[in-house]
């Protein structure tokens, strides 16, 4: 009872801060979850899923918000599950008290990056960047946008998208910094998983840091599927989001 308590208490400041317009919580640190399925989680759920953390909320899909739980993506109800964000949120926090996470997921499961453009639609009725573009600035009136973590590439994992995945990369990226306001805002993409028969699209995303400042790769090596050969299983999707925090510390210092 005491800890729904604290919770709720906890809950209520951070809403009535948006609803009001008061000034964001300068710690209260956001973080934009986009790209595609591996990033909205399709790990099984279990018991550790529904552990509350005090200082780790989500921005839910009625731009509320809650209490982070798996899942914390909404795309795809049926199979929506455990993803990389929740252990990205802890070990952003570390041992650190006085700051809260604010996380907002926004992947849509299956969009190639061509759809992370400005009135792209996906699967009606999904605008994959307008919609991430619009809920961050909802998010941004409660806290601070700290950084961006990407997962996709597995839709352009192919002979004809790999060719031109950097470029549409860059483009992404500078939207992101141009559009959210933030010209140095760090940015971590995500290799896909090496249990793929092809994973010729590592080699580019490899090469992003070189190509862009204020970005980081994290790497996929020993992560493991749940047995489709496509999404990362409950232990390695913690891991990655462990690996994403690794990096995002880097980009902040």
């Amino acid at each position: 009872m005491k800890l729904l308590i604290i919770t709720w208490l906890l809950f209520s400041a951070i809403s009535l801060s948006a609803q009001t317009n008061e000034k964001p919580d300068p710690d209260f640190h956001l973080y934009l979850l986009a790209g595609q399925s591996n990033m909205a989680g399709r790990g099984p759920v279990d018991a550790e899923s529904k552990i509350i953390n005090q200082q780790i909320f989500m921005l839910d899909k009625n731009n509320k918000w809650v209490p982070a739980t798996d899942p914390v993506h909404f795309d795809k109800p049926n199979v929506v599950g455990v993803g990389p964000a929740i252990s990205f949120a802890k070990e952003m926090l570390g041992n650190n008290k006085k700051i809260k996470i604010g996380l907002i997921p926004c992947a849509v499961g299956g969009s190639p990056i061509r759809v992370w453009s400005p009135d792209s639609v996906y699967l009606p009725p999904f605008h994959p960047y307008d919609d991430a573009i619009s809920r961050t600035k909802i998010a941004r009136q409660s806290g601070v946008l700290k950084g961006i973590i990407w997962h996709q590439g597995e839709s352009d994992n192919n002979k004809e998208g790999v060719i031109i995945y950097m470029k549409r990369l860059k483009e992404l990226i500078e939207r992101f910094r141009l559009d959210l306001l933030v010209p140095d805002l760090p940015f971590v993409a995500g290799e896909i998983g090496y249990f793929k028969n092809d994973t010729r699209i590592n080699n580019i995303i490899d090469s992003l840091p070189g190509r862009v400042p204020k970005t980081a790769v994290v790497r996929a090596k020993d992560l493991k599927d749940k047995g489709d050969q496509t999404h990362f299983d409950t232990p390695s999707a913690r891991e990655l989001g462990k690996r994403y925090a690794t990096e995002m510390k880097k980009l902040e210092r």
